[in-house]
């Protein structure tokens, strides 16, 4: 076991909300058999995680790797003290996943115009018209819900995304009754400045989660940032895996098995077993047909 050094202002222990089963495998072009994916958290769940997004509920003709998303739920076996999220897109969606009884859901907001409109077919306003009954419902219901708001720095038809802008949106998604806001690097061009200049922009970091993408290899940069910053909830993907299929320049999340690497040597808390989350990134890599992108995964799989 390595001896931990850790760094002044940062938290004891953080949640890595997993989001490999959803946003991690939405992109493979490959369609994953539904007995693989629950295997895949059921896995995670070994592993120590609290928190695995499962996966969406978004119509099939989007995103058909996800059309098994009640043949997945109905065979994972739900262990007491674990959460699994699903992603919501409409109201439909949300009428499909209370059927199948989820306690937790998560909507999908845009931070710019441009990327509202291509991957919500919305406004940056009108998404709001979407979002409302979705949320309340879900509230009435006793499901929790948490928002992510992509392009949070930039995207790549407007380059570089107003502050102002994103924390109106962010704080507009909070004041539906969301319990969690995710701010998205969704093309992974932040660096640790912005995301300071930008969560201290909300004023409290006690609500808010970050999720980065590794295109410039800043992820772990801007987590430890973000963490110094006050946040405590990570958003990573085991393996490394994902993208997005609305904007072609984003690469695989952050990595679990990096982030994990990381805060262990810092002595913060996670509640993970690196071993088994290399395990299971190993296996994921042989069914996917190729090596994970972590670079946590490539030097521990190789002895």
């Amino acid at each position: 076991m390595r001896r931990p050094y850790g760094l002044e202002g940062l938290p004891h222990q953080v949640t890595v909300y997993e989001v490999g089963p959803r946003d991690g495998l939405q992109n493979e072009a490959a369609v994953v058999p539904v007995e693989a994916k629950a295997e895949f958290v059921a896995r995670l769940a070994g592993a120590g995680h609290k928190v695995i997004e499962t996966t969406s509920f978004v119509h099939p003709k989007w995103v058909p790797q996800l059309a098994d998303a009640e043949e997945l739920l109905a065979r994972v076996e739900r262990r007491p003290g674990v959460r699994y999220p699903v992603l919501v897109p409409n109201e439909r969606g949300l009428d499909r996943a209370l059927a199948m009884e989820v306690d937790e859901i998560a909507v999908f907001a845009s931070a710019t115009e441009t990327f509202a409109a291509k991957n919500l077919n919305r406004s940056l306003e009108s998404q709001f018209d979407m979002f409302e009954p979705v949320v309340a419902r879900a509230v009435a219901a006793g499901v929790r819900v948490r928002a992510y708001v992509s392009m949070c720095f930039a995207d790549p038809w407007e380059g570089p995304t107003p502050i102002p802008q994103v924390v109106e949106v962010g704080e507009r998604l909070l004041g539906l009754g969301c319990y969690e806001l995710s701010l998205g690097d969704t093309i992974g061009v932040a660096t640790p400045g912005h995301v300071t200049a930008l969560i201290e922009a909300f004023g409290s970091p006690d609500r808010l989660a970050v999720h980065f993408h590794d295109t410039y290899g800043q992820a772990l940069g801007n987590t430890l940032t973000a963490l110094r910053a006050g946040v405590t909830t990570v958003d990573a993907s085991t393996g490394g895996i994902g993208g997005c299929p609305y904007a072609e320049s984003a690469t695989g999340n952050l990595a679990t098995e990096d982030l994990v690497w990381m805060l262990d040597g810092l002595g913060v808390e996670t509640g993970l077993d690196l071993g088994k989350l290399v395990e299971t990134s190993t296996w994921l890599a042989g069914l996917l047909g190729r090596p994970s992108p972590s670079r946590v995964v490539q030097a521990l799989s190789k002895g």
